[in-house]
C-alpha cells in the first residue's frame, strides 16, 4: 500500500488507511510513541497508561533493599524537609 507525505503547518503528516489503523488496533486521537530502527524502518508503539495498582503488583515486596538506600536511614534534613 502506497502513501505520501503530506505538509500540514511546520510538520509532515502521513495518512494511515482505515484498514491499516484496524490491523493494528489503534485509532484517531490515540496517542503513540514514534521511534525508528538503525535500518531506517519506522516504528509506533501505542503508550500505556500506567495504573499504580498494576505496577505494585510487578514488585517482589520480598526483594532486599538496595545497600546505596541505606545512607537515607541516617541522613540528616539539609532543607525545608517535612520529617
Amino acid at each position: 500500500m502506497e502513501v505520501a507525505l503530506k505538509k500540514m503547518g511546520n510538520s509532515t503528516a502521513v495518512v494511515i488507511p482505515p484498514p491499516v489503523l484496524k490491523a493494528l488496533g489503534i485509532g484517531a486521537g490515540q496517542h503513540l510513541t514514534l521511534d525508528t530502527t538503525a535500518d531506517g524502518k519506522i516504528v509506533l508503539t501505542p503508550k500505556r497508561k500506567y495504573v499504580l495498582a498494576d505496577m505494585i503488583a510487578q514488585c517482589d515486596l520480598k526483594a532486599p533493599r538496595p545497600s546505596d538506600l541505606a545512607l537515607w536511614d541516617f541522613a540528616r534534613p539539609v532543607g525545608g524537609e517535612v520529617l
